[in-house]
């Protein structure tokens, strides 16, 4: 995603997050709305049948769905703009861990001793690349909490459709975002330019990620899903050093490296037994 959003960095950010909700929001229902209807018929159905207290269980964990993908867009980008790129990238190095806790904690998920090896060589990670800075360090913990909840919650709600289910999440977060928009008024961009990696940024950093995330946790673990996320920062990585040019230094090297070994031992199993189907 930093490719497209360094293209257009000489917009303000959140020009950029308002465009990207909306913009979503029009693709999700017009594809909901033209493929879509059978779904959404079923899942009407679905909901029509539930209890009172079902329907407003669903309906709150919805709606704090939809505040917590929200705020982690928010404080990510307000991070990046006043405090400091480090604490937004950190953030998703803490994610992973909050994610695995908040799943061994709040859902009971079974966490094996090869686990929890994993995680401690993903947190001695996280440690060489600390800046030592609290300020950062905490920014970094508000996104990645955000984030985090936002998994175990997605894994709490079940039997509805998953796009459904973005297409209302995104709905909520631009209402949420309705108010900030028409308080920071502006004329609304016209470059062509700007649209196509709108679009880019809309349908293949938001739209896909987010449904392949509601859709993985129906059978995966949210600490598996959670420990996963730890290849966004080496992509991140990948891509600073050979697309962008960016130095790399040697601990930040060894920290990315113990982050793959920390993705293979906790995903050992997962691994061995698609190994094992193939043959």
């Amino acid at each position: 995603m930093s490719v497209p959003l360094r293209d257009i960095k000489g917009f303000p950010p959140h020009e950029i997050l308002y465009y990207r909700i909306f913009v979503s929001i029009i693709v999700v229902w017009a594809t909901i709305l033209l493929f879509r209807q059978e779904a959404l018929k079923h899942d009407w159905i679905i909901l029509k049948a539930l209890t009172t207290a079902k329907k407003i269980k669903l309906s709150l964990l919805t709606l704090l769905s939809s505040v917590l993908i929200t705020g982690n867009w928010f404080t990510y980008i307000y991070a990046v703009n006043n405090v400091s790129l480090k604490a937004a990238a950190f953030a998703y190095m803490v994610c992973p861990l909050l994610t695995a806790l908040c799943g061994f904690i709040i859902l009971k998920e079974q966490l094996s001793k090869i686990k929890v090896i994993a995680l401690v060589i993903a947190f001695l990670s996280i440690l060489i690349l600390a800046t030592g800075s609290l300020h950062e360090v905490m920014w970094a913990i508000i996104i990645a909490s955000f984030y985090a909840l936002y998994i175990i919650v997605l894994k709490v709600i079940k039997d509805v459709d998953k796009f459904n289910f973005l297409g209302i999440q995104l709905i909520l977060s631009g209402l949420m975002m309705l108010p900030w928009y028409f308080v920071n008024a502006a004329p609304v961009p016209t470059e062509t330019f700007f649209w196509g990696h709108i679009f880019l940024i809309a349908v293949v950093f938001t739209i896909i990620p987010l449904f392949l995330n509601s859709y993985a946790l129906l059978g995966m673990p949210s600490s598996a899903l959670g420990i996963l996320i730890y290849l966004n920062p080496i992509v991140a990585f990948t891509v600073a050093f050979f697309y962008f040019k960016e130095e790399i230094g040697i601990n930040q090297l060894f920290a990315y490296l113990l982050l793959l070994v920390s993705i293979a031992i906790f995903n050992a199993q997962l691994l061995k037994s698609v190994v094992y189907k193939k043959r």
